[in-house]
């Protein structure tokens, strides 16, 4: 059943600290120099901005806010990023002042084999210097706490390794679960507290975050098409990855379009992605 949106917009101001980008630099084992101040943002790395910085007496005892900026999700306490669109109509850059202009664009619920769901579209316009650099979607799953987290396999991408041509390793295990939730202050407890992700929420092991994921692809990008920047890119979560399990990162390319995907040690894919290019200025 989908209700109307709220017209409340929430702004915000912050900005990609060069330390921040360091940071993910490093966690990422990215090649060469860090971005320092005044270069351009790599793809996604406006989510080192933006942070919940709310006192702790608001925070649930998953590690979310009890009460966000639009509604309260008390029903509601279980939460997955399920997918994003992001385009660049400019170029936002490391240490400069950002305003981000968020705003409900949609609101579904349904009864799902766990229980109620929520679907949450959140519209976010980012702003550097008075221009818009970035526009995104993003899109959450709010879940009521009955019944255990699905995790079952869900694919309409082509997992066969043969068909992809560049390949990102990308180590995922508790340090870099933990080193991720701690430099985007994700305090969600299935990142980084494996008794509280098994035992509470019924997963197999400590999850692994959905924009890590996202990030880990748009680096494919990043990597093997350095004379190009990304134009667009968009992402759907499709089965929960877990650590232990190898993730590969995989990309190829038709044009100006790319393929992406992560592919679990199944062979399964837990976010598809795709992306355009535009040769950099």
């Amino acid at each position: 059943m989908s209700e109307t949106p709220s017209n409340k917009v929430v702004e915000e101001s912050d900005a990609v600290a060069e330390g921040s980008a360091l940071a993910m630099h490093g966690l990422l084992d990215a090649p060469g120099q860090a971005p320092k101040n005044g270069d351009p943002l790599p793809p996604l790395w406006h989510w080192l901005a933006f942070l919940p910085r709310i006192p702790q007496h608001e925070i649930g005892p998953d590690g979310h806010p009890i009460v966000n900026d639009f509604f309260d999700s008390q029903a509601y306490p279980r939460r997955m990023f399920a997918g994003g669109r992001i385009s660049w109509p400019g170029t936002a850059h490391v240490g400069e002042q950002l305003t981000r202009r968020s705003r409900i664009a949609n609101v579904v619920t349904k009864e799902g084999r766990s229980g109620p769901l929520l679907f949450l579209t959140v519209e976010n316009e980012i702003y550097e210097r008075g221009d818009l650099v970035i526009r995104e979607e993003q899109d959450l799953v709010y879940r009521a706490a009955s019944g255990a987290s699905p995790t079952a396999p869900s694919s309409d991408v082509d997992a066969d390794e043969e068909t992809w041509t560049w390949s990102l390793p990308v180590t995922i295990d508790p340090v870099s679960l933990f080193r991720f939730s701690a430099l985007t202050y994700n305090a969600h407890r299935i990142h980084y507290d494996r008794a509280y992700a098994t035992q509470t929420e019924g997963y197999p092991g400590l999850v692994v975050h959905g924009p890590f994921q996202a990030i880990s692809l748009a680096e494919v990008c990043r990597r093997f098409q350095p004379e190009s920047s990304l134009a667009s890119f968009a992402f759907r979560a499709q089965k929960p990855a877990f650590e232990g399990a190898p993730l590969r990162f995989r990309g190829r390319r038709e044009g100006d379009e790319i393929e992406l995907a992560a592919l679990d040690g199944t062979g399964h894919v837990t976010v598809s992605a795709s992306a355009t290019l535009v040769p950099t200025a």
